[in-house]
């Protein structure tokens, strides 16, 4: 399918990074009628293992397969994802955690071009535990605490915000970051002049030009950078960053630099 393809296209990707920074990895594949049992077995044995420093589970599992069971049986202390319960448990409590790879692409991207955070409104659309909830946990909370936040007002929306509703908190926000998987979502008569925009969305659509599949995010990039200070594309946005920051996730768990 195009989402295996896709896959394994990100995994390669990933790889070209791990060679050159010296990390050692090793992708262990499972066809995906394995059973929850022999993956818990198999993730606890990871766990024991003094070599492994970081564990990562590629998401999303099959339907037989609970997610958050898997997700919490990853050893804190090696979650490159973030995903166990007490790191998402410390970001929400600000206190140093590691912190969900896209989450913290969007965070280092704001930081580094210096898109300011303190008492601007912000608009997350998109509401995932594992992208939308930790971007908007990282850009409200306090910038004086443990971990410091963005100190923004953040409002989030979902697939039940109605069009019209999502259009007038758009339109208010100095700066936008969608994450829904709905291509075109944002257009240009949502946002306002001067606003910044941050697509991590990720969609295969049909190019009616060359009758191929490609990749596109949640907005509309061509019209919606004409009114934009800084916007993200897709691809070679916030993907590349994402990567960076596992490989971050990856050093601070070697490092024991949390646990």
């Amino acid at each position: 399918s195009s989402r295996i393809a896709h896959l394994r296209k990100n995994l390669h990707y990933t790889n070209i990074f791990v060679f050159v920074l010296g990390i050692c990895s090793e992708i262990i594949l499972k066809p995906k009628d394995i059973s929850q049992e022999e993956l818990l077995d198999l993730t606890a044995k990871l766990n024991q293992d003094s070599r492994v420093n970081g564990i990562l589970v590629q998401l999303p599992l099959p339907d037989h397969i609970d997610e958050r069971t898997v997700c919490n049986i990853v050893a804190p202390e090696k979650d490159v994802d973030g995903f166990h319960i007490i790191n998402i448990g410390r970001l929400c409590l600000d206190q140093p955690s590691v912190i969900p790879a896209t989450a913290a692409a969007v965070w280092e991207i704001i930081k580094r071009t210096g898109i300011q955070t303190f008492g601007k409104n912000v608009v997350v659309a998109g509401r995932s535990k594992n992208v939308g909830m930790p971007i908007s946990m990282l850009l409200h909370t306090d910038g004086e605490h443990e971990r410091p936040g963005g100190d923004a007002t953040v409002t989030i929306t979902h697939r039940y915000t109605p069009k019209e509703q999502l259009k007038i908190h758009t339109q208010l926000a100095d700066i936008i970051i969608v994450a829904a998987g709905i291509p075109k979502l944002i257009t240009a008569d949502m946002v306002k002049e001067g606003a910044a925009v941050i697509d991590v969305g990720i969609n295969h659509i049909l190019d009616p030009l060359t009758g191929k599949t490609r990749l596109v995010g949640d907005v509309d990039f061509e019209e919606v950078k004409k009114k934009a200070t800084f916007i993200t594309p897709v691809p070679g946005g916030v993907g590349p960053m994402t990567v960076a920051m596992l490989l971050k996730n990856t050093l601070i768990t070697a490092k024991k630099l949390i646990y």
